[in-house]
């Protein structure tokens, strides 16, 4: 092939870096990057190590006024710099990174998973995996802002259908979804969280039951009505005493049974 050929001039041509020219409009974007990026990654277990997963991300940083554009291949080229590895320890190195390589002030990183967590039976022991979706929440500049964020499911039984009913009680499936900001230097895992969100439910949710056990859960959350009102509340207490968190946000949404619309309750503190 001769040097004069199309694909040679083509490789030797410089191509023009439109996202490095200046822009005249002298107005600055808060956040520019990459949102729906589906990507292998690793999650922390408290117990078992390394659990593989698929998280959803999204990577973004602030662009300057003068700049026309950010450079998107860069946030894939560093995010698979870290061989998949997303947590408290990993990240705040991923939006330095960020920030390097984009030039930029602050960088933020968002990603959603499913986490897995077997689960046994309260009577029979039998075994199965549990999913729960979450969340890490990240902002980079002079010092890191993490965020946990879990949706967690549970029962609950209506305390007024049991006082006002001779024979049971209605019940619902209840969503329990948190942002939660551990304190500094604190270790706060996401089971942690979990079990917290479990423990105030009129029961828990389990994979796998059989008869003894769905009558231990029933008799169980007959025992421990639940408005959702009571159950933002046992929650927000659950993480008043815990010295992990500094602050929090509880939604809880109950998935009523005998009603066509859902009931709704949300705390939000600093502590």
């Amino acid at each position: 092939m001769s040097a004069s050929s199309p694909v040679t001039s083509a490789i030797e041509t410089p191509l023009v870096d439109i996202q490095s020219t200046p822009d005249q409009r002298n107005i600055a974007i808060d956040k520019v990057g990459v949102k729906r990026v589906k990507y292998p990654i690793q999650v922390r277990e408290r117990e078992n190590g390394l659990q593989h997963t698929v998280g959803v991300l999204s990577l973004t940083v602030d662009l300057p006024k003068e700049f026309k554009g950010t450079h998107m291949s860069r946030f894939l080229e560093v995010l698979g710099e870290h061989n998949r590895d997303l947590g408290p320890e990993t990240i705040p190195v991923i939006l330095a990174k960020l920030r390097e390589k984009l030039k930029a002030e602050t960088a933020h990183l968002e990603v959603r998973f499913t986490f897995f967590r077997e689960k046994a039976a309260p009577v029979t022991g039998k075994v199965g995996m549990m999913g729960y979706e979450c969340g890490f929440l990240a902002a980079g500049g002079e010092k890191t802002d993490f965020t946990l964020e879990l949706t967690v499911p549970v029962t609950t039984l209506c305390p007024c259908s049991k006082e006002i009913s001779d024979r049971g009680a209605h019940n619902q499936r209840g969503y329990v979804m948190v942002k939660v900001k551990p304190t500094d230097g604190s270790v706060l895992w996401l089971e942690d969280v979990i079990d917290l969100i479990e423990a105030a439910g009129s029961a828990q949710l389990y994979p796998v039951l059989k008869r003894p056990d769905e009558k231990f859960v029933t008799e169980q959350a007959y025992d421990n009505p639940r408005f959702v009102e009571d159950m933002v509340r046992e929650v927000a207490i659950a993480f008043n005493l815990d010295d992990r968190i500094a602050a929090y946000e509880i939604e809880v949404e109950n998935h009523e049974s005998i009603h066509d619309h859902n009931a709704y309750a949300t705390i939000s503190r600093t502590k």
